[in-house]
């Protein structure tokens, strides 16, 4: 049997970059921080805060996303979009997260001619 910390170490690995991808699709419309957490958590794409914002300033950073501050609320907040260099990545990516997913399938189905 896997013990615990074994099994959420290889969890969090898989996790780690089906969220850049699930931000860079999510983010075609405009969000800031805290929305796009909830979001992705109520999908089932369970990412934490400390994990995400650090994400969001790192794909940013890359040109990936881009932000801007809307200060209109009582309370000011970043929104993020993704750039047009983010959707050619978030395409290449969603494909080749098909073509692996495709291939899992077959693999444990034991079709995998």
């Amino acid at each position: 049997m896997i013990d615990d910390e074994t099994t959420a170490g290889h969890i969090q690995e898989l996790r780690r970059g089906t969220v850049v991808l699930a931000c860079l699709v999510r983010l075609r419309q405009p969000d800031y921080g805290y929305a796009l957490l909830e979001s992705l958590n109520s999908l089932g794409i369970i990412v934490d805060a400390n994990t995400l914002y650090p994400l969001l300033r790192r794909l940013e950073k890359q040109g990936l996303l881009v932000s801007e501050w809307n200060t209109e609320e009582a309370r000011p907040r970043k929104f993020y979009r993704t750039s047009p260099a983010g959707e050619a990545l978030a395409e290449v990516l969603t494909t080749d997260w098909r073509r692996i997913d495709d291939a899992l399938a077959r693999l444990t189905t034991g079709d995998d001619r």
